[in-house]
């Protein structure tokens, strides 16, 4: 039994956490949180994140949540998944924080809209919102010209962050009357091709029914268990 359980539901920020266990080479355990039913809302997940949020990740340190420090957490146990050298360590943390507290959350407002305001309100902000992923994108996109990986000169947790949201963008909100086209933005397509190529790629493809070209050209998951939204 492994000492280490991942609460998730397929192609959620989970997504995230489950491609750097499998780029770590760490045996865990999954605890599908049903989102049909809205488990991630029950007193019971609500006792391991009271945010009501996914993923989870229960450790031998305590029960972690948010993407960025269960990320961080993982490169603590496997520090090739993070840059050693102190000028490209604080470069790859620059770039994890903007995700965690800039990118990731713009996808969210876009998705979903109607969290952020009124019903009339929707479709301004969303197209403000879009306006901003874009630009958002932009500066990621110059910031990181010529790097096949992000902070550093291997993979590491911020291609595990990075790539599942460059996946999103491309598929929601479903009823988006347009969305980014990842080949506007060479660098970071060229960043997700790479992903595509890895073992640990490959291992969450099967689990969560992804697809062949999950982060360049996604399909809507077709997971065996759970549901995506």
């Amino acid at each position: 039994m492994s000492n280490l359980v991942l609460h998730y539901a397929p192609d959620n920020a989970s997504l995230c956490i489950r491609l750097a266990l499998e780029a770590a080479s760490l045996p865990f355990e999954t605890r599908l949180v049903d989102r049909a039913s809205s488990a991630h809302k029950s007193e019971s997940y609500r006792a391991l994140n009271p945010n009501g949020l996914i993923p989870v990740l229960e450790t031998p340190d305590g029960t972690l949540f948010e993407t960025a420090a269960i990320l961080l957490w993982l490169a603590e146990q496997k520090p090739y998944l993070l840059p050693s050298q102190s000028a490209e360590r604080a470069q790859a943390v620059k770039w994890l924080i903007w995700m965690s507290n800039t990118l990731h959350p713009t996808l969210r407002m876009l998705f979903y809209a109607d969290q952020f305001t009124t019903k009339e309100g929707q479709n301004a902000l969303s197209e403000h919102t879009r306006t901003r992923l874009c630009e958002q994108l932009a500066i990621l996109d110059i910031g990181l010209t010529g790097a096949d990986y992000i902070g550093g000169k291997t993979p590491s947790i911020l291609d595990c962050y990075l790539c599942p949201l460059l996946r999103w963008m491309q598929l929601y909100p479903i009823d988006a009357p347009s969305r980014p086209n990842l080949s506007d933005y060479p660098t970071l397509q060229r960043v997700a091709a790479l992903n595509e190529t890895y073992a640990s790629t490959a291992s969450a493809i099967i689990a969560e029914g992804l697809g062949k070209t999950p982060f360049t050209a996604p399909n809507y998951a077709q997971p065996p268990e759970g549901s995506a939204v």
